[in-house]
C-alpha cells in the first residue's frame, strides 16, 4: 500500500512540486506522520492536510521540518515563498468569483431586475421556470465577467509599481474602492494588524527578506493598503522584530514572540516597501535587517 495518497488531478504544478518535495523529504528524514508532528509541534492532522497539497503549511512550519529532518531551511522556505504567491493568487481568484455571485444572488432577490411586463398566456410550467432563471442566469454571468476582468487588469498591472504619494479620492470614495475584506489604506492602516484589516494573504508580498541567527526576519508589504509590517519566524521566546520608517521622524512598530514561533508587528504606513526596514534582536545577540532597496 502507497504510502502517500495521490495528489488532486487540478493542483497546480508549483503546489504540487512543492507538495512532493516536502513528501521527499519526510521519507529521506524516515518520519512517519506521528514523529513529524511531534517533532515539529505541528499537529498530526494539520501535517496530513499539508502532505496531502489541501493546505499551504505555514512557513515556520516548513522550517520545522525541514530542521526535524536535517535539511536546509533556507532551500525550502525560497520554495514556499513561490507556492505562497500561487496559492494567495489562486485563493483571490476564488474570493473573486465567489464575491459576484453573492452580489448577483443579493441583487436578484431584491427585485432588481425591474419591474414584471404585462400579463401574459401563462406557459407550461418548464418554460415558466426558464423564463425566470434566464435573466439571472445572465446577471451573474454578466458580473463574475466584469469582475474577473477587473481582477485580471490588477494582476497584469503588477504590483510593483510607482507608489508615489498623489493627490486621491475621498475617504468614503476610497474605502468602497478597495477589495472585498480589506479596511484600510495608507495612514488609516499605521498601528493596526495586517491580518484583521484584510491587508495580508493575497494582498501581501515579502519585500525583503534575511537570516537572523536560527530565526527568518521578512518585510511584508501590501499595495493596496499602501503599508508594511515585519514578521519573524523560527524564533523563539523573547526575540522582537521591528520595522522602522527609514529617515523621517523614524516612526517604528514592535512586535515580541510569545508562546508561537513567530511574530509579526502592526503596520506602517510608507509610500513604498523602500521607505521602511525590518529588524529581528534575538535573545541570544544576534542582530539583523532586511530592507528592500530604496526608491
Amino acid at each position: 500500500m502507497a504510502r502517500w495518497r495521490p495528489l488532486a488531478e487540478d493542483l497546480d504544478p508549483r503546489v504540487r512540486e512543492f507538495t512532493e518535495q516536502l513528501r521527499r523529504q519526510v521519507d529521506r528524514g524516515g518520519l512517519s506522520v506521528a514523529a513529524l508532528a511531534e517533532a515539529t509541534g505541528y499537529s498530526r492532522s494539520s501535517w496530513e492536510r499539508y502532505l496531502d497539497g489541501r493546505l499551504l503549511p505555514p512557513r515556520y512550519a516548513v522550517v520545522a521540518l525541514a530542521e526535524a529532518t536535517g535539511a536546509d531551511p533556507a532551500h525550502f522556505t525560497t520554495m514556499w515563498e513561490v507556492t505562497e504567491r500561487v496559492w494567495s493568487r489562486a485563493e483571490g481568484r476564488h474570493d473573486v468569483t465567489m464575491e459576484a455571485l453573492r452580489i448577483a444572488e443579493a441583487r436578484a432577490a431584491l427585485g432588481e431586475f425591474g419591474p414584471a411586463p404585462a400579463a401574459a398566456p401563462s406557459p407550461a410550467p418548464a418554460a415558466a421556470r426558464g423564463v425566470r432563471r434566464r435573466p439571472v442566469v445572465l446577471f451573474v454571468v454578466g458580473v463574475v465577467a466584469v469582475v474577473l476582468a477587473a481582477a485580471g487588469a490588477t494582476a497584469l498591472t503588477g504590483g510593483d509599481g510607482d507608489d508615489r504619494a498623489r493627490p486621491g479620492p475621498s475617504r468614503s470614495a476610497r474605502a468602497a474602492a478597495l477589495p472585498a475584506g480589506v479596511k484600510c489604506t495608507g495612514q488609516e492602516c499605521t498601528g493596526k494588524d495586517p491580518e484583521g484589516m484584510g491587508c495580508g494573504g493575497g494582498n501581501a508580498r515579502t519585500a525583503a527578506a534575511a537570516w537572523v541567527g536560527g530565526a527568518y526576519v521578512e518585510m511584508r508589504y501590501s499595495r493596496v493598503c499602501a503599508a508594511v509590517w515585519a514578521r519573524i519566524s523560527a524564533g523563539a521566546p523573547g526575540d522582537t522584530v521591528s520595522v522602522t520608517e527609514a529617515g523621517g521622524d523614524g516612526r517604528s512598530q514592535r512586535s515580541r514572540i510569545g508562546r508561537d514561533p513567530a511574530a509579526y508587528t502592526s503596520m506602517l504606513a510608507v509610500r513604498t516597501p523602500g521607505a521602511a526596514r525590518a529588524c529581528a534582536t534575538l535573545t541570544t545577540g544576534p542582530h539583523g535587517c532586511a530592507a528592500p532597496p530604496s526608491g
